[in-house]
């Protein structure tokens, strides 16, 4: 670059222009204005000139990769600066989709997302396609992983949108979220300035949305799930399919609530909407969801059926105090939600405390009356702050609202003596934090250092107090039983624990590696970007929202082991004599056996025995659908007037498995599948399982005549 370049060479005409605009009264004088600074700008080519991309940078949505000098050639670029982590970059991304939406690549406008990680975490590529795929990124991202070109345009913080003109030359910038009115400003004005020189051209690029290749899950990227107070019912986020899913412990869906498109809509369950939903808590038959991209607190009614606003107004606010009536006050980005107690309640769970990520604060909202700590009568339904100022800092303090959080995510209560206290999960200081319930009091548990403006204090380190480090933990969850806490320890993939009275920090699970390993042990297993957890009273059982693996795990802390729970795949469909019949999806981990040819003739009888055998001390689940059903992709023809599904209620009895060869075979060489799916529970603890085993079977079909009936065992340990 030329000397005196980067983003200083832009920041005295840019000021100046702000300086313009803010006395501007008209929209017309606005647009002369920023015409006036393109003409100014495009004089200095040689000092706005930016940098190629590196050749040697990773992208995705694209097929290869993009020049500014070649494909871009031609273009007005909006290159976006952000970190997958950064609240405040997810909130730009709204506007970004929107200004998609008015200028497509023919009328000259690209969006470009440049990704400068802030944690090591997310300068892997995988992780950074789980973060497009989830924000619905569709714009080309490429992997600034060493942060190259940040450097090089002087970049200082996320997220930063640097516009720039068909030559490469830099136009304008704009630092952090709230500048939409601004970034369309700009973005109209240089299309229509470049357009009218003729430097505006209407070629396309070849897009490769990473959407397009993933296989259908019955979970896509859960963030939070929790356990009701018998242990039956699990409630869980469903956030990338926009719904929330309730179950009982053995897998069995009761509830689907909204879905599978994102929107904002009250009513039944079928016409209720969510958008990229995160924490939830049940009491009864009433939940309280964090519907955090419409910045809003929803109620599910599980006796009525409905869903209901009780905070929010569905526009992201930059209220820092609130007070008022909850559907009535403006709420930023709610990324977990937990039933408290308030100073005067006369009855448990009269307060839901709220993790505000969005700007950086704990709320509550009075579900009755009540007073919170240090704090006046309030009325039921108020919704308002209760500890943090609103800076983005990692700042403990006696007095709650002089005490600074950095995106709060994760909030979990220790209700009894001497705790008496609220745990917060700070994920962008990685700290785990304590706020009194009697006093508000906020006070620094693991993680992080003293230094309340250094968010970087962050790695993977068993330990005490400062000692211990986290990355970017975004879940906690409070264990009475032992009087332990349990960490979502999310960007080293773990699961961590945490001693509050010695403030020692370790590994409960998880071997640091970002993959889906159920293995034998909590040591053995991993994880990908875990982003909630919950435990059930009996403290048996704890539920980990495995985000990036699109699934729940269940650790057992008795036996130390991990499995995962099981859940129907809804659009698995299989008609069973006209009738539709929903079929499960084996898990991916289930063994594939093969067995020897058969030669078979048409209209001959194949009998199949299942004999399978448990675990021990285990047994099937009663309520769980355990079936057989038999798949040939391509050969569908084998299945003509044959019955393709089956429950198995018990193994012990060796179920039986007919079918016959068709009188009318289409191919001499076929393979039919025998997929069985089994639900089992263990006889100790009630942990229960899903486990799959596929039998293939390859027939040579002849024209001899049929045979007798042919038996074959299917034989397998589970």
């Amino acid at each position: 670059m030329a000397a005196g370049g980067g983003l200083g060479a832009l920041f005295p005409a840019q000021s100046q222009l702000e300086d313009a605009l803010e006395d501007a009264v008209t929209p017309q004088e606005k647009e002369n204005l920023v015409y006036q600074h393109l003409q100014k700008v495009d004089r200095w080519e040689r000092d706005l000139k930016v940098p190629e991309f590196g050749a040697d940078l990773q992208w995705l949505n694209i097929e290869g990769s993009l020049s500014l000098y070649r494909e871009l050639c031609g273009k007005i670029v909006v290159l976006d600066f952000f970190t997958y982590c950064c609240i405040n970059c997810i909130h730009l991304l709204p506007d970004l989709h929107e200004l998609e939406e008015k200028y497509s690549i023919k009328d000259g406008l690209l969006v470009v997302g440049v990704h400068s990680a802030k944690f090591p975490n997310e300068k892997v590529l995988d992780n950074i396609k789980s973060a497009v795929l989830r924000y619905n990124i569709t714009h080309p991202v490429v992997n600034d992983a060493d942060a190259t070109l940040w450097h090089e345009l002087e970049v200082s913080c996320w997220p930063t949108l640097v516009i720039v003109g068909p030559r490469g030359n830099m136009l304008f910038t704009l630092a952090g979220e709230g500048h939409k009115d601004k970034l369309f400003l700009f973005v109209s004005i240089a299309l229509k300035y470049y357009r009218k020189q003729g430097q505006i051209n209407a070629n396309t690029i070849r897009t490769k949305l990473y959407r397009d290749s993933l296989p259908p899950s019955p979970l896509l990227f859960p963030g939070k799930v929790t356990v009701d107070c018998s242990g039956d019912r699990l409630v869980i986020a469903d956030t990338g399919h926009h719904r929330i899913l309730v179950v009982r412990k053995n897998g069995q869906i009761l509830h689907i609530v909204g879905g599978p498109n994102s929107g904002r809509r009250d009513g039944t369950f079928s016409e209720a909407l969510f958008s990229s939903p995160q924490g939830v808590a049940i009491n009864n038959n009433i939940i309280y969801v964090a519907d955090t991209e419409n910045h809003l607190i929803r109620k599910i009614d599980l006796q009525l059926k409905m869903v209901s606003t009780v905070a929010g107004i569905g526009i992201q606010g930059t209220d820092k105090e609130g007070g008022a009536q909850g559907d009535q006050q403006p709420i930023s980005s709610p990324w977990d939600v937990v039933f408290g107690t308030s100073v005067s309640g006369t009855h448990d769970y009269d307060v839901l405390w709220i993790a505000m990520a969005g700007i950086h604060q704990i709320w509550a909202l009075m579900l009755e009356c009540g007073k919170l700590p240090k704090g006046s009568d309030l009325k039921q339904g108020t919704c308002l702050r209760f500890a943090g100022s609103g800076n983005e800092e990692n700042r403990n303090n006696a007095y709650p609202h002089k005490a600074g959080f950095a995106q709060p995510s994760g909030l979990s209560v220790a209700a009894e003596e001497p705790w008496n206290c609220l745990f917060v999960a700070d994920s962008e200081s990685s700290t785990v934090r304590t706020i009194s319930l009697k006093d508000g009091a906020v006070k620094h548990l693991v993680g992080g250092e003293r230094d309340p403006m250094n968010l970087f204090a962050f790695g993977d380190i068993d330990g005490s107090g400062i000692n211990a480090k986290l990355q970017h933990p975004i879940g906690v969850a409070w264990d009475k039983k032992r009087n332990i806490l349990y960490v979502a320890d999310s960007y080293n993939h773990k699961i961590k624990f945490v001693d509050p009275k010695m403030k020692n920090c370790a590994t409960l699970a998880g071997t640091g590696e970002a993959s889906n390993v159920i293995g034998s042990s909590f040591t053995t297993s991993t994880f990908n970007e875990p982003g909630g957890l919950c435990i059930e009273e009996g403290g048996h059982l704890l539920y980990v929202a495995d985000t990036n693996n699109h699934q729940i795990k269940v650790l057992d802390i008795e036996t130390k082991t991990v499995s995962q729970l099981p859940l129907l795949v809804e659009d698995a469909m299989d008609i069973v004599d006209g009738a539709t019949t929903k079929i499960p999806k084996l898990p991916k981990s289930s063994p594939k056996l093969h067995l020897p040819l058969l030669t078979v003739s048409p209209g001959q009888a194949v009998q199949f025995t299942l004999k399978l055998s448990l675990p021990l001390n285990t047994k099937m689940t009663e309520e769980a659908p355990s079936s057989w059903f038999l798949v040939s992709e391509g050969s569908e023809w084998l299945f003509h007037e044959q019955n393709t599904f089956g429950e198995i209620e018990d193994i012990s009895e060796q179920p039986v498995i007919p079918f016959q060869i068709p009188m009318n075979c289409l191919s001499t060489e076929v393979v039919l599948s025998i997929q069985v799916c089994l639900y089992y529970c263990s006889k100790e603890n009630s942990a229960c399982m899903m486990k799959g085993v596929s039998f293939n079977q390859p027939f040579h079909v002849t024209n001899a005549n049929p045979g007798s009936t042919i038996a074959v065992e299917l034989l397998h340990a589970f």
